[in-house]
């Protein structure tokens, strides 16, 4: 089974994919039993997967909580003329960063951070003024954590004539 970005995975795939999303450590003799098939053609399947770069990587989700980092953030960053590059690094060279993008509309970046304190959070932020206007907003909450990527979101694609 060979995977091309013209041809739609099938099903098995997707019921792969979404049980990988979820507790990527399933022995693939559990992961046969569930999608129906035999525990070599499931890894094969895998190892398919991975070779055409669907699945990426795996890693460990972390409890920030218990680690001491209770706080979460975006900062968005507007940069003072072409001071993108001093921004950049400075993200680049903060621990506290757990994911950055470039986005369009008024600001340039959109930064998650993770941080100790409220202190924390102001020294990070203050980082940023000498190159930006930065605008911080704490999460309050997480209603939608990390929602499993499956075909679903494919049938929400509007149709094109």
């Amino acid at each position: 089974m060979n995977f091309h970005p013209d041809k739609p995975l099938d099903e098995t795939s997707w019921q792969i994919l979404a049980i990988l999303q979820e507790d990527a450590r399933i022995p693939f003799k559990e992961l046969g039993q569930r999608v129906g098939l035999s525990s070599p053609a499931v890894a094969e399947r895998v190892r398919r997967l991975e070779e055409a770069g669907i699945i990426a990587r795996y890693r460990a989700e972390l409890n920030l909580e218990k680690l001491g980092l209770a706080i979460a953030a975006f900062i968005s960053i507007k940069s003072f003329g072409h001071r993108c590059d001093e921004i950049r690094l400075l993200i680049q060279e903060s621990p506290e960063v757990e994911a950055c993008y470039r986005v369009t509309g008024s600001d340039h970046y959109l930064v998650k951070v993770v941080v100790t304190s409220v202190n924390h959070l102001e020294q990070l932020v203050d980082r940023f003024i000498p190159y930006a206007t930065v605008t911080t907003s704490v999460v309050l909450s997480v209603p939608v954590a990390r929602r499993t990527i499956s075909d679903a979101i494919f049938s929400k694609v509007p149709q094109t004539d």
